[in-house]
């Protein structure tokens, strides 16, 4: 494939590890192999936290500005959102829930599992967008997304 951004869905490589999905230290084992990274953000008072369904990892925000650059941080709660954006730091961060698309920081496109990379009437792929686990729909079209995120991302870089 093209010159992709690679980005490991909560630190996953080879599939979904429920178990450890947003631990620090598998977070950082994605990185080490040199992925990018999504992961779930909450904030609870003053502290943050890494967990999809709830805060799980209480994490130094300082774990988050130091891999700024290859983290993509998924702000679960509005607190969340509040304190991503104002990190000395530029971290990527974003919100949605049940959103289709969704615009992160650095103006990537986020697309919602099986959206359409279409936008225009014209029928032009959409080019600066994430395409999120497409592995769940082998039909997508994602040729033309500058980034894939998923639970089997090593898949897509052979």
């Amino acid at each position: 494939m093209k010159n992709l951004i690679y980005i490991s869905h909560r630190g996953n490589i080879n599939g979904k590890n429920p178990e450890m999905e947003n631990h620090p230290d598998y977070i950082q084992k994605a990185l080490d192999l040199g992925y990018d990274v999504e992961v779930d953000v909450w904030v609870k008072g003053d502290k943050f936290y890494l967990g999809h369904d709830e805060p799980k990892y209480e994490i130094n925000k300082d774990f988050l500005k130091e891999r700024y650059t290859k983290l993509w941080c998924h702000a679960k709660n509005i607190y969340a959102l509040n304190a991503l954006l104002e990190l000395s730091h530029s971290v990527n961060c974003f919100w949605h829930q049940n959103d289709d698309y969704t615009l992160t920081k650095f103006g990537f496109i986020w697309v919602y599992p099986n959206k359409k990379l279409i936008k225009s009437k014209d029928k032009k792929l959409i080019s600066n967008s994430i395409a999120v686990l497409p592995e769940l729909y082998p039909d997508w079209d994602i040729s033309k997304a500058i980034g894939i995120c998923s639970d089997f991302i090593a898949n897509y870089k052979k």
